[in-house]
């Protein structure tokens, strides 16, 4: 199955994130940021890309900031 990365501005960031989205049921990891995409904190959350919309609801009804959403 494709997946796409969240990347974000920061760490904490990132790990606000996994705990936002797990609560909501959303499967995510915590992965290194693939080089070809950069950012400025080394982690991203990896997704199945069936689930980008939950994702993205998700994150913005949380109020956490996100750099961008890349497929990997």
């Amino acid at each position: 199955m494709p997946h796409s990365v969240v990347l974000f501005y920061s760490a904490s960031g990132a790990l606000r994130a996994e705990k936002l989205l797990k609560g909501e049921g959303i499967g995510v990891k915590l992965i290194p940021i693939p080089r070809h995409l950069g950012s400025d904190c080394g982690i991203c959350l990896r997704f199945d890309d069936s689930e980008e919309t939950r994702v993205r609801k998700a994150l913005e009804e949380g109020g956490v900031e996100i750099m961008r959403i890349c497929e990997i």
